[in-house]
């Protein structure tokens, strides 16, 4: 009874602390860790001891399986070089300059002893990476390589851990047998993810029901990590394989319905997970601080090794990234700005070093025979809480004082728009090829359906000022049908004349549509309150290389509308020869009937504060 009322309050605090974050709009991890920390000296609060084999192989494997799956493997492909030199270098120069400060401070200290403790703060954490990182927008390169980073330097962590235990249990120390250990942990890890997922695959391709498809997702995890560690291979590497492979082959392997459900699932799984942990990482505060309190060595000492231990993977972090990046990485051109990445972007990455609960896991691997065990597990704790508040609060601030900017939400509907472009292209293309004897006009209805999708997309960019667009017109109009529809399927429902099965597909029908359009009007809400400027979205074409930007007329208009006497929806200038036109929103899509009549191929938004271009010959943009 009393572990069930635990596990109640920490569910309540945790959907209770996250909310008030956001009300606040302080990060989730922090304010459940201060609640943790906090709530961990009221007597009535029973005390938690976080034992590492929960973590590891209870919470580990779905965080780090959770995070793959909501990471590109093109994006951490095209980063490979910066992820690995932060995910195994950076954790082998900080486990081996932490073991030296801690040496310095505690000088009876055994090597090993200190190696330990160097290995285990130096892995940053996933969660605390991604979750400060997406909360206050940072660059999406600087995103992808925290991802990247944070999902497995966990491997390099545990190895080293491992290896500074076994010797300092007295095995000794062999240079090539360490690196072997190493070399085949990875690779053990490595080929364990991809045979699981050649696996997975194949099973994947003979189910159809959704429900089971999901449920063997949540299996995944927990068989990768099991089956690697017991083959002594890094079971973090094969869950972080395993879950980037499934999710980047997801689109051919899984139905509409199954991809659906999986992500919702996962959504879940992690939101619940990843806010626990931080709660549980403060509630471990009390026992850790009194554990400490009784060592022999005395507080100074105390506090001088958990300060020391501190600043030393914060110093480090930033001795590291900029060598690297100047002396190994030299990146190329960002492909969202076309321009290499400044050094602002590096100074970022060096300060968001968050780690969480990885740490306090590996810290309790440390035998209970560790000389001082008491005060390395207040060290880790103290790196753990010290990063998350000095470093998680001051990013944001970071961020601003730097100007790193934000993903441009006008960027990405104009991506979006030029992608859905693209795709009805092929569509079309298929459909010219296709035979059929349409007696009753369903082509002509797909089309309209396709375009009327990618007008959508179009008018997320620009519409006339202070006008609803026919998007927002048809969203405000249809929920509000929507709405109606519902309350008349619930007043059925109550009389009880129709299966329950039938009402319930009905409203899921209206719940899907629905949420569709919530998300489209959020989406263009948020395009109003930015600012627009010049950007780089897309691949170019000859034409567009022909046709630069230009300051589009002063007080375009429309010619074909005034004469029509019919109102543009968003204007368009040709780059050949001026000729201003309206959107294919438009009721007469004058711009595009232009582009017919002339062949002219680039036009050019008249919009303010709009300078992107659209061929319509290659269907991109720039």
């Amino acid at each position: 009874m009393d572990i069930a009322l635990l596990l109640c309050g920490i569910a309540v605090a945790v959907l209770v602390g996250t909310s008030v974050a956001e009300k606040v709009r302080v990060p989730a991890p922090l304010l459940l860790t201060a609640i943790g920390v906090a709530a961990s000296y009221v007597p009535s609060v029973p005390q938690v001891h976080l034992e590492s084999d929960v973590v590891l192989m209870g919470l580990l494997p779905p965080l780090l399986y959770a995070a793959a799956q909501s990471t590109s493997l093109v994006d951490f492909n095209a980063n490979r070089r910066p992820i690995l030199l932060l995910s195994v270098g950076l954790v082998v120069f900080t486990a081996a300059g932490v073991g030296a400060a801690a040496k310095l401070v505690l000088p009876d200290l055994p090597w090993a002893v200190a190696l330990a403790l160097g290995a285990v703060v130096a892995p940053p954490d996933a969660v605390a990476a991604t979750a400060i990182g997406r909360r206050i927008a940072l660059p999406r390169r600087v995103v992808t390589i925290l991802e990247g980073e944070s999902l497995l330097n966990d491997a390099t962590a545990l190895v080293a851990l491992r290896t500074a235990v076994a010797v300092a249990a007295g095995t000794g120390l062999d240079a090539w047998g360490i690196t072997l250990d190493f070399v085949l942990a990875a690779g053990g890890g490595l080929l364990v993810g991809g045979v699981l997922f050649l696996v997975v695959a194949k099973v994947r391709r003979l189910v159809t029901d959704p429900v089971i498809d999901s449920a063997m997702s949540l299996v995944v995890p927990f068989v990768a990590y099991l089956t690697a560690e017991e083959l002594h291979a890094s079971g973090v590497l094969a869950v972080v394989v395993a879950g980037l492979l499934l999710a980047h082959k997801a689109p051919v392997l899984q139905s509409a319905q199954s991809r659906i459900a999986e992500r919702l699932n996962w959504r879940t799984i992690a939101f619940v997970l990843e806010n626990t942990v931080f709660l549980l990482i403060g509630l471990q505060a009390k026992w850790i601080v009194e554990g400490a309190a009784a060592s022999p060595i005395g507080w100074g000492r105390v506090v001088g090794l958990c300060l020391v231990t501190l600043a030393a993977v914060v110093v480090l972090r930033m001795l590291w990234v900029f060598p690297t990046r100047y002396g190994l990485v030299r990146p190329g051109p960002d492909p969202d700005t076309g321009r290499p990445p400044p050094w602002t972007y590096t100074l970022i990455l060096g300060w968001a070093g968050m780690r969480g609960v990885v740490t306090l896991a590996a810290a309790f691997v440390l035998p209970e025979d560790t000389p001082y065990r008491e005060v390395l597990l207040l060290a880790a704790f103290t790196v753990v809480a010290g990063t998350l508040f000095v470093q998680g609060l001051t990013l944001p601030w970071l961020a601003r004082r730097l100007h790193v900017p934000a993903p441009d939400p006008a960027e990405d509907a104009l991506a979006r728009a030029t992608l859905l472009q693209q795709a009805s292209k092929a569509a079309f293309e298929e459909l010219d090829r296709l035979e059929y004897d349409d007696a009753h006009g369903v082509v002509d209805l797909i089309r309209q359906r396709i375009d009327q999708r990618n007008f959508a997309a179009w008018e997320r960019l620009a519409t006339v000022a202070d006008e609803e667009s026919p998007s927002d017109l048809y969203a405000r109009v249809r929920m509000a049908m929507i709405e109606a529809e519902r309350r008349r399927v619930l007043e059925i429902r109550g009389s009880g004349s129709t299966p329950s099965d039938v009402v319930a597909d009905v409203l899921a029908m209206l719940d899907v549509e629905e949420s569709m359009l919530t998300v489209a009007t959020a989406e263009r809400a948020e395009l109003r309150v930015v600012q627009r400027g010049s950007r780089r979205t897309g691949e170019g074409c000859e034409d567009l290389e022909r046709h630069p930007a230009v300051e589009t007329v002063e007080d375009p208009a429309c010619e074909g509308c005034l004469r029509d006497g019919t109102r543009w929806v968003a204007l368009r200038q040709c780059l050949a020869c001026g000729h201003v036109g309206c959107c294919d929103s438009s009721p007469h899509q004058h711009a595009t009937e232009h582009f017919h009549d002339t062949s002219h191929p680039v036009m050019q938004s008249a919009e303010p504060g709009e300078d992107w271009r659209w061929c319509y010959v290659h269907h991109t943009t720039a």
